[in-house]
């Protein structure tokens, strides 16, 4: 991006988020039903005139106004899908810092891939079923959500992290070949992806037994997709539907979902070329909330930054980054 046009989406950021200012941010938390499966368990972060007041959220605190009416009318939605084993706390900072600037967002926690039951982890019902929840969760809010009226249907944008990314690069019209998961793991069996589902005693490497039907959802109109995994899926024109604008993120030196045939192959699929940042020096599971003290005894890994670097820091920037082209894309 050339520097002026850089000034001039900063400068734009600026102003739309001081013309919609909130003086907190609500919160909710609701169970939407699903008739293929359990009930989906929905946060919602909105723009919101009430006081605010620290809150749990999992093992995170949140300052929110809980079940506080709604300030706005034709406000912006963001949905928003995690990666493996996660919950919909595990981005509740971009949540807020979106919700803060004017937008709704909602976070699902995955049927069968969380931090409580990984019954679907490691088996293809994870990636088929991932994008067809989201898309339950987002017709709740577009149309039975007791605030649906005060979104606007056609500013729409998705967020999704890890395996929340392939969810939402199936989405925007992605179609990914599981086949190629058994052909990549005879090539690559020590990839950590390879060692995940054998670790998981998956499925995803034995051949379909039926040709699977994916979810897209032509509302969303913008995407943020961070450290995507199993971006290989897509290769050879898996992504030639996609017409919407991504920006993708990514680490220097993704452990988890190695770049070679992770993001390079997302970034390389795209008809048109994402917004592409990188970061140098931290792996995978920097672009997850800076964790609590009590997130970081239970699980170390995730929380595990190199000595200097600031998560807090990082995340400020992140989340002005990606408010700034969600404003953009979302505001034409």
């Amino acid at each position: 991006m050339k520097f002026g046009s850089l000034m001039f989406v900063m400068v734009l950021a600026t102003l739309l988020t001081a013309a919609k200012p909130a003086i907190s941010v609500g919160f909710q938390q609701v169970n939407v039903p699903d008739p293929a499966g359990k009930p989906l368990a929905v946060a919602i972060w909105y723009p919101s005139d009430s006081p605010a007041v620290d809150s749990p959220l999992g093992m995170f605190v949140q300052s929110v106004a809980t079940d506080a009416p709604v300030s706005g009318k034709q406000l912006p939605l963001v949905l928003i899908s995690h990666g493996t084993s996660g919950s919909l706390a595990s981005h509740y900072d971009t949540a807020l810092a979106l919700a803060k600037a004017g937008f709704v967002v909602a976070a699902l926690t995955h049927t069968g891939d969380n931090t409580g039951d990984q019954s679907y982890t490691g088996n293809r019902i994870d990636l088929i079923d991932r994008p067809r929840q989201s898309h339950v969760v987002l017709d709740y809010l577009l149309d039975k959500w007791k605030d649906h009226s005060q979104i606007d249907p056609e500013r729409i944008g998705m967020f999704g992290f890890s395996l929340g990314g392939f969810t939402t690069l199936v989405e925007i019209g992605g179609t990914p070949d599981l086949e190629r998961m058994a052909r990549f793991c005879a090539k690559r069996p020590t990839a950590p992806e390879c060692d995940f589902v054998k670790q998981q005693h998956g499925d995803q490497l034995e051949p379909p037994a039926s040709v699977p039907v994916w979810v897209h959802d032509a509302r969303i109109k913008a995407a943020v997709v961070v450290a995507p995994a199993v971006g290989f899926l897509f290769a050879d024109g898996g992504l030639k539907q996609v017409s919407v604008p991504v920006q993708l993120w990514r680490t220097f030196n993704d452990n988890q979902s190695p770049n070679a045939w992770n993001s390079e192959v997302v970034r390389k699929e795209l008809p048109k070329w994402p917004e592409e940042h990188v970061v140098p020096g931290v792996d995978h599971f920097v672009f997850l909330a800076p964790c609590s003290r009590a997130l970081a005894r239970v699980a170390p890994m995730i929380c595990a930054d190199p000595p200097g670097f600031s998560r807090e820091e990082f995340h400020d920037s992140f989340n002005r980054t990606l408010l700034t082209f969600f404003m953009t894309q979302m505001n034409h």
